[in-house]
């Protein structure tokens, strides 16, 4: 069996009679058959063939082909954005009458999917704390069917232990869905643990370089093929273009991910005892309060770095405003380093009361580590601290 890194490199689509060492783009909306029925067949699923773009491509096969070796899932399908991935996980298996309990702790689209749009179809859901994991098996209703989290999650890096709630799932039959952005497969593969799907939002670090919009849902066989099913008719389809591009990152996901955690690693700790810093989150800190569980499910604790500056809000943005190098911009798993503030921005649509009760203070500051070297990522951000007093 081949190593991750070898999967990312050497999975690919079969070559053309030109013999190409690396993939070409397949730059077509649809494809031609030898006869009617050839085209019967394939339509029938009788016969495997490309029909249509929005259905499948060579260039998101082989993207979806690399994803489900390095998570370990049998089957995927790539999507045009992560949200319309965890959309499309959602909606293609819930039915009005249903319910989702889902981490409290999630990005805020989310959110405001489960809590604004999946009530229009019937679709209530539950918020659990996933600092409080004893509480967890008593809000499971008769019609729950599904389990959400993120670990680590957007912003607070709070962390699950996710063989706890694989076994949990188990026993009560329902589907345990995982986004698994931060860590990324190189770092954390939640189907060892028992989840049934893992989602993605390809932009962030599986591109790593800013440059496209992406998203893939992977998990079990008879799953994946309701979200294709779903996914083919409603057409959130990922372009063979932006496919292509992902399929080429991945080659380097490994390298990458593990200089954003060596980095994000250093930065965390000299900020943990920096005098203008009120608190630390990251997972590889003694100090995260899921440490253990951190070092048991992760390989290293990614490239995100939260941190509470003091001064609140207000010195929040003189921060923010301060910086030289790093960016300002909702993005993360870039090459470069981004500063976010969450409260402002990508969680502005919770209220106050809802972004304290998942940790996202005023003056929380999200730092996404990026490749450059961390001489250079600290002294930008320690100047920018200091001008901000």
């Amino acid at each position: 069996m081949k190593k991750f890194e070898t999967n990312a490199i050497r999975t690919q689509s079969e070559q053309t009679n030109n013999r190409e060492h690396s993939v070409p783009l397949y730059l077509t909306s649809s494809f031609t058959f030898d006869d009617a029925e050839q085209m019967r067949a394939i339509f029938a699923d009788e016969q495997e063939g490309n029909i249509y773009s929005r259905f499948v491509n060579p260039n998101s096969t082989e993207f979806e082909e690399k994803m489900c070796l390095m998570e370990g899932a049998e089957a995927g399908f790539a999507t045009a954005s992560g949200m319309a991935a965890i959309f499309a996980s959602i909606m293609a298996l819930l039915k009005s009458g249903d319910h989702i309990l889902s981490a409290s702790s999630i990005f805020g689209s989310t959110h405001t999917v489960i809590a604004k749009f999946l009530p229009k179809w019937g679709i209530t859901h539950t918020y659990a704390d996933i600092n409080k994991p004893e509480t967890w098996e008593a809000l499971i209703q008769k019609n729950t069917k599904m389990i959400f989290v993120e670990t680590p999650s957007n912003p607070g890096l709070d962390i699950i232990d996710l063989e706890w709630l694989g076994e949990l799932a188990k026993k009560h039959n329902v589907i345990l869905n995982v986004d698994n952005c931060f860590a990324t497969p190189f770092l954390q593969q939640p189907i060892k643990y028992g989840a049934h799907l893992v989602t993605h939002s390809a932009t962030k670090y599986l591109d790593g370089q800013g440059r496209v919009l992406g998203g893939i849902v992977l998990g079990k066989k008879e799953l994946i093929k309701e979200i294709q099913t779903f996914c083919r008719s409603t057409g959130p389809s990922l372009s063979p273009f932006n496919a292509w591009v992902l399929s080429k990152s991945l080659e380097t996901l490994a390298i990458r991910v593990e200089r954003h955690s060596q980095n994000a690693h250093k930065l965390a700790g000299l900020l943990e005892n920096h005098p203008d810093v009120l608190q630390v989150r990251y997972p590889f800190l003694l100090s995260h309060p899921q440490f253990e569980i951190a070092k048991r499910q992760m390989s290293m604790g990614g490239g995100i770095v939260t941190f509470e500056i003091k001064g609140g809000i207000v010195r929040g943005r003189k921060f923010l405003d301060a910086l030289q190098m790093c960016s300002l911009t909702a993005n993360l798993g870039d090459t470069r380093t981004i500063a976010t503030h969450p409260a402002s921005t990508t969680h502005a649509k919770l209220s106050e009361e809802e972004r304290l009760a998942v940790g996202i203070t005023p003056g929380m500051v999200r730092i996404s580590v990026g490749l450059e070297n961390i001489i250079d990522i600290v002294s930008d951000i320690e100047q920018a601290l200091e001008k901000s007093k």
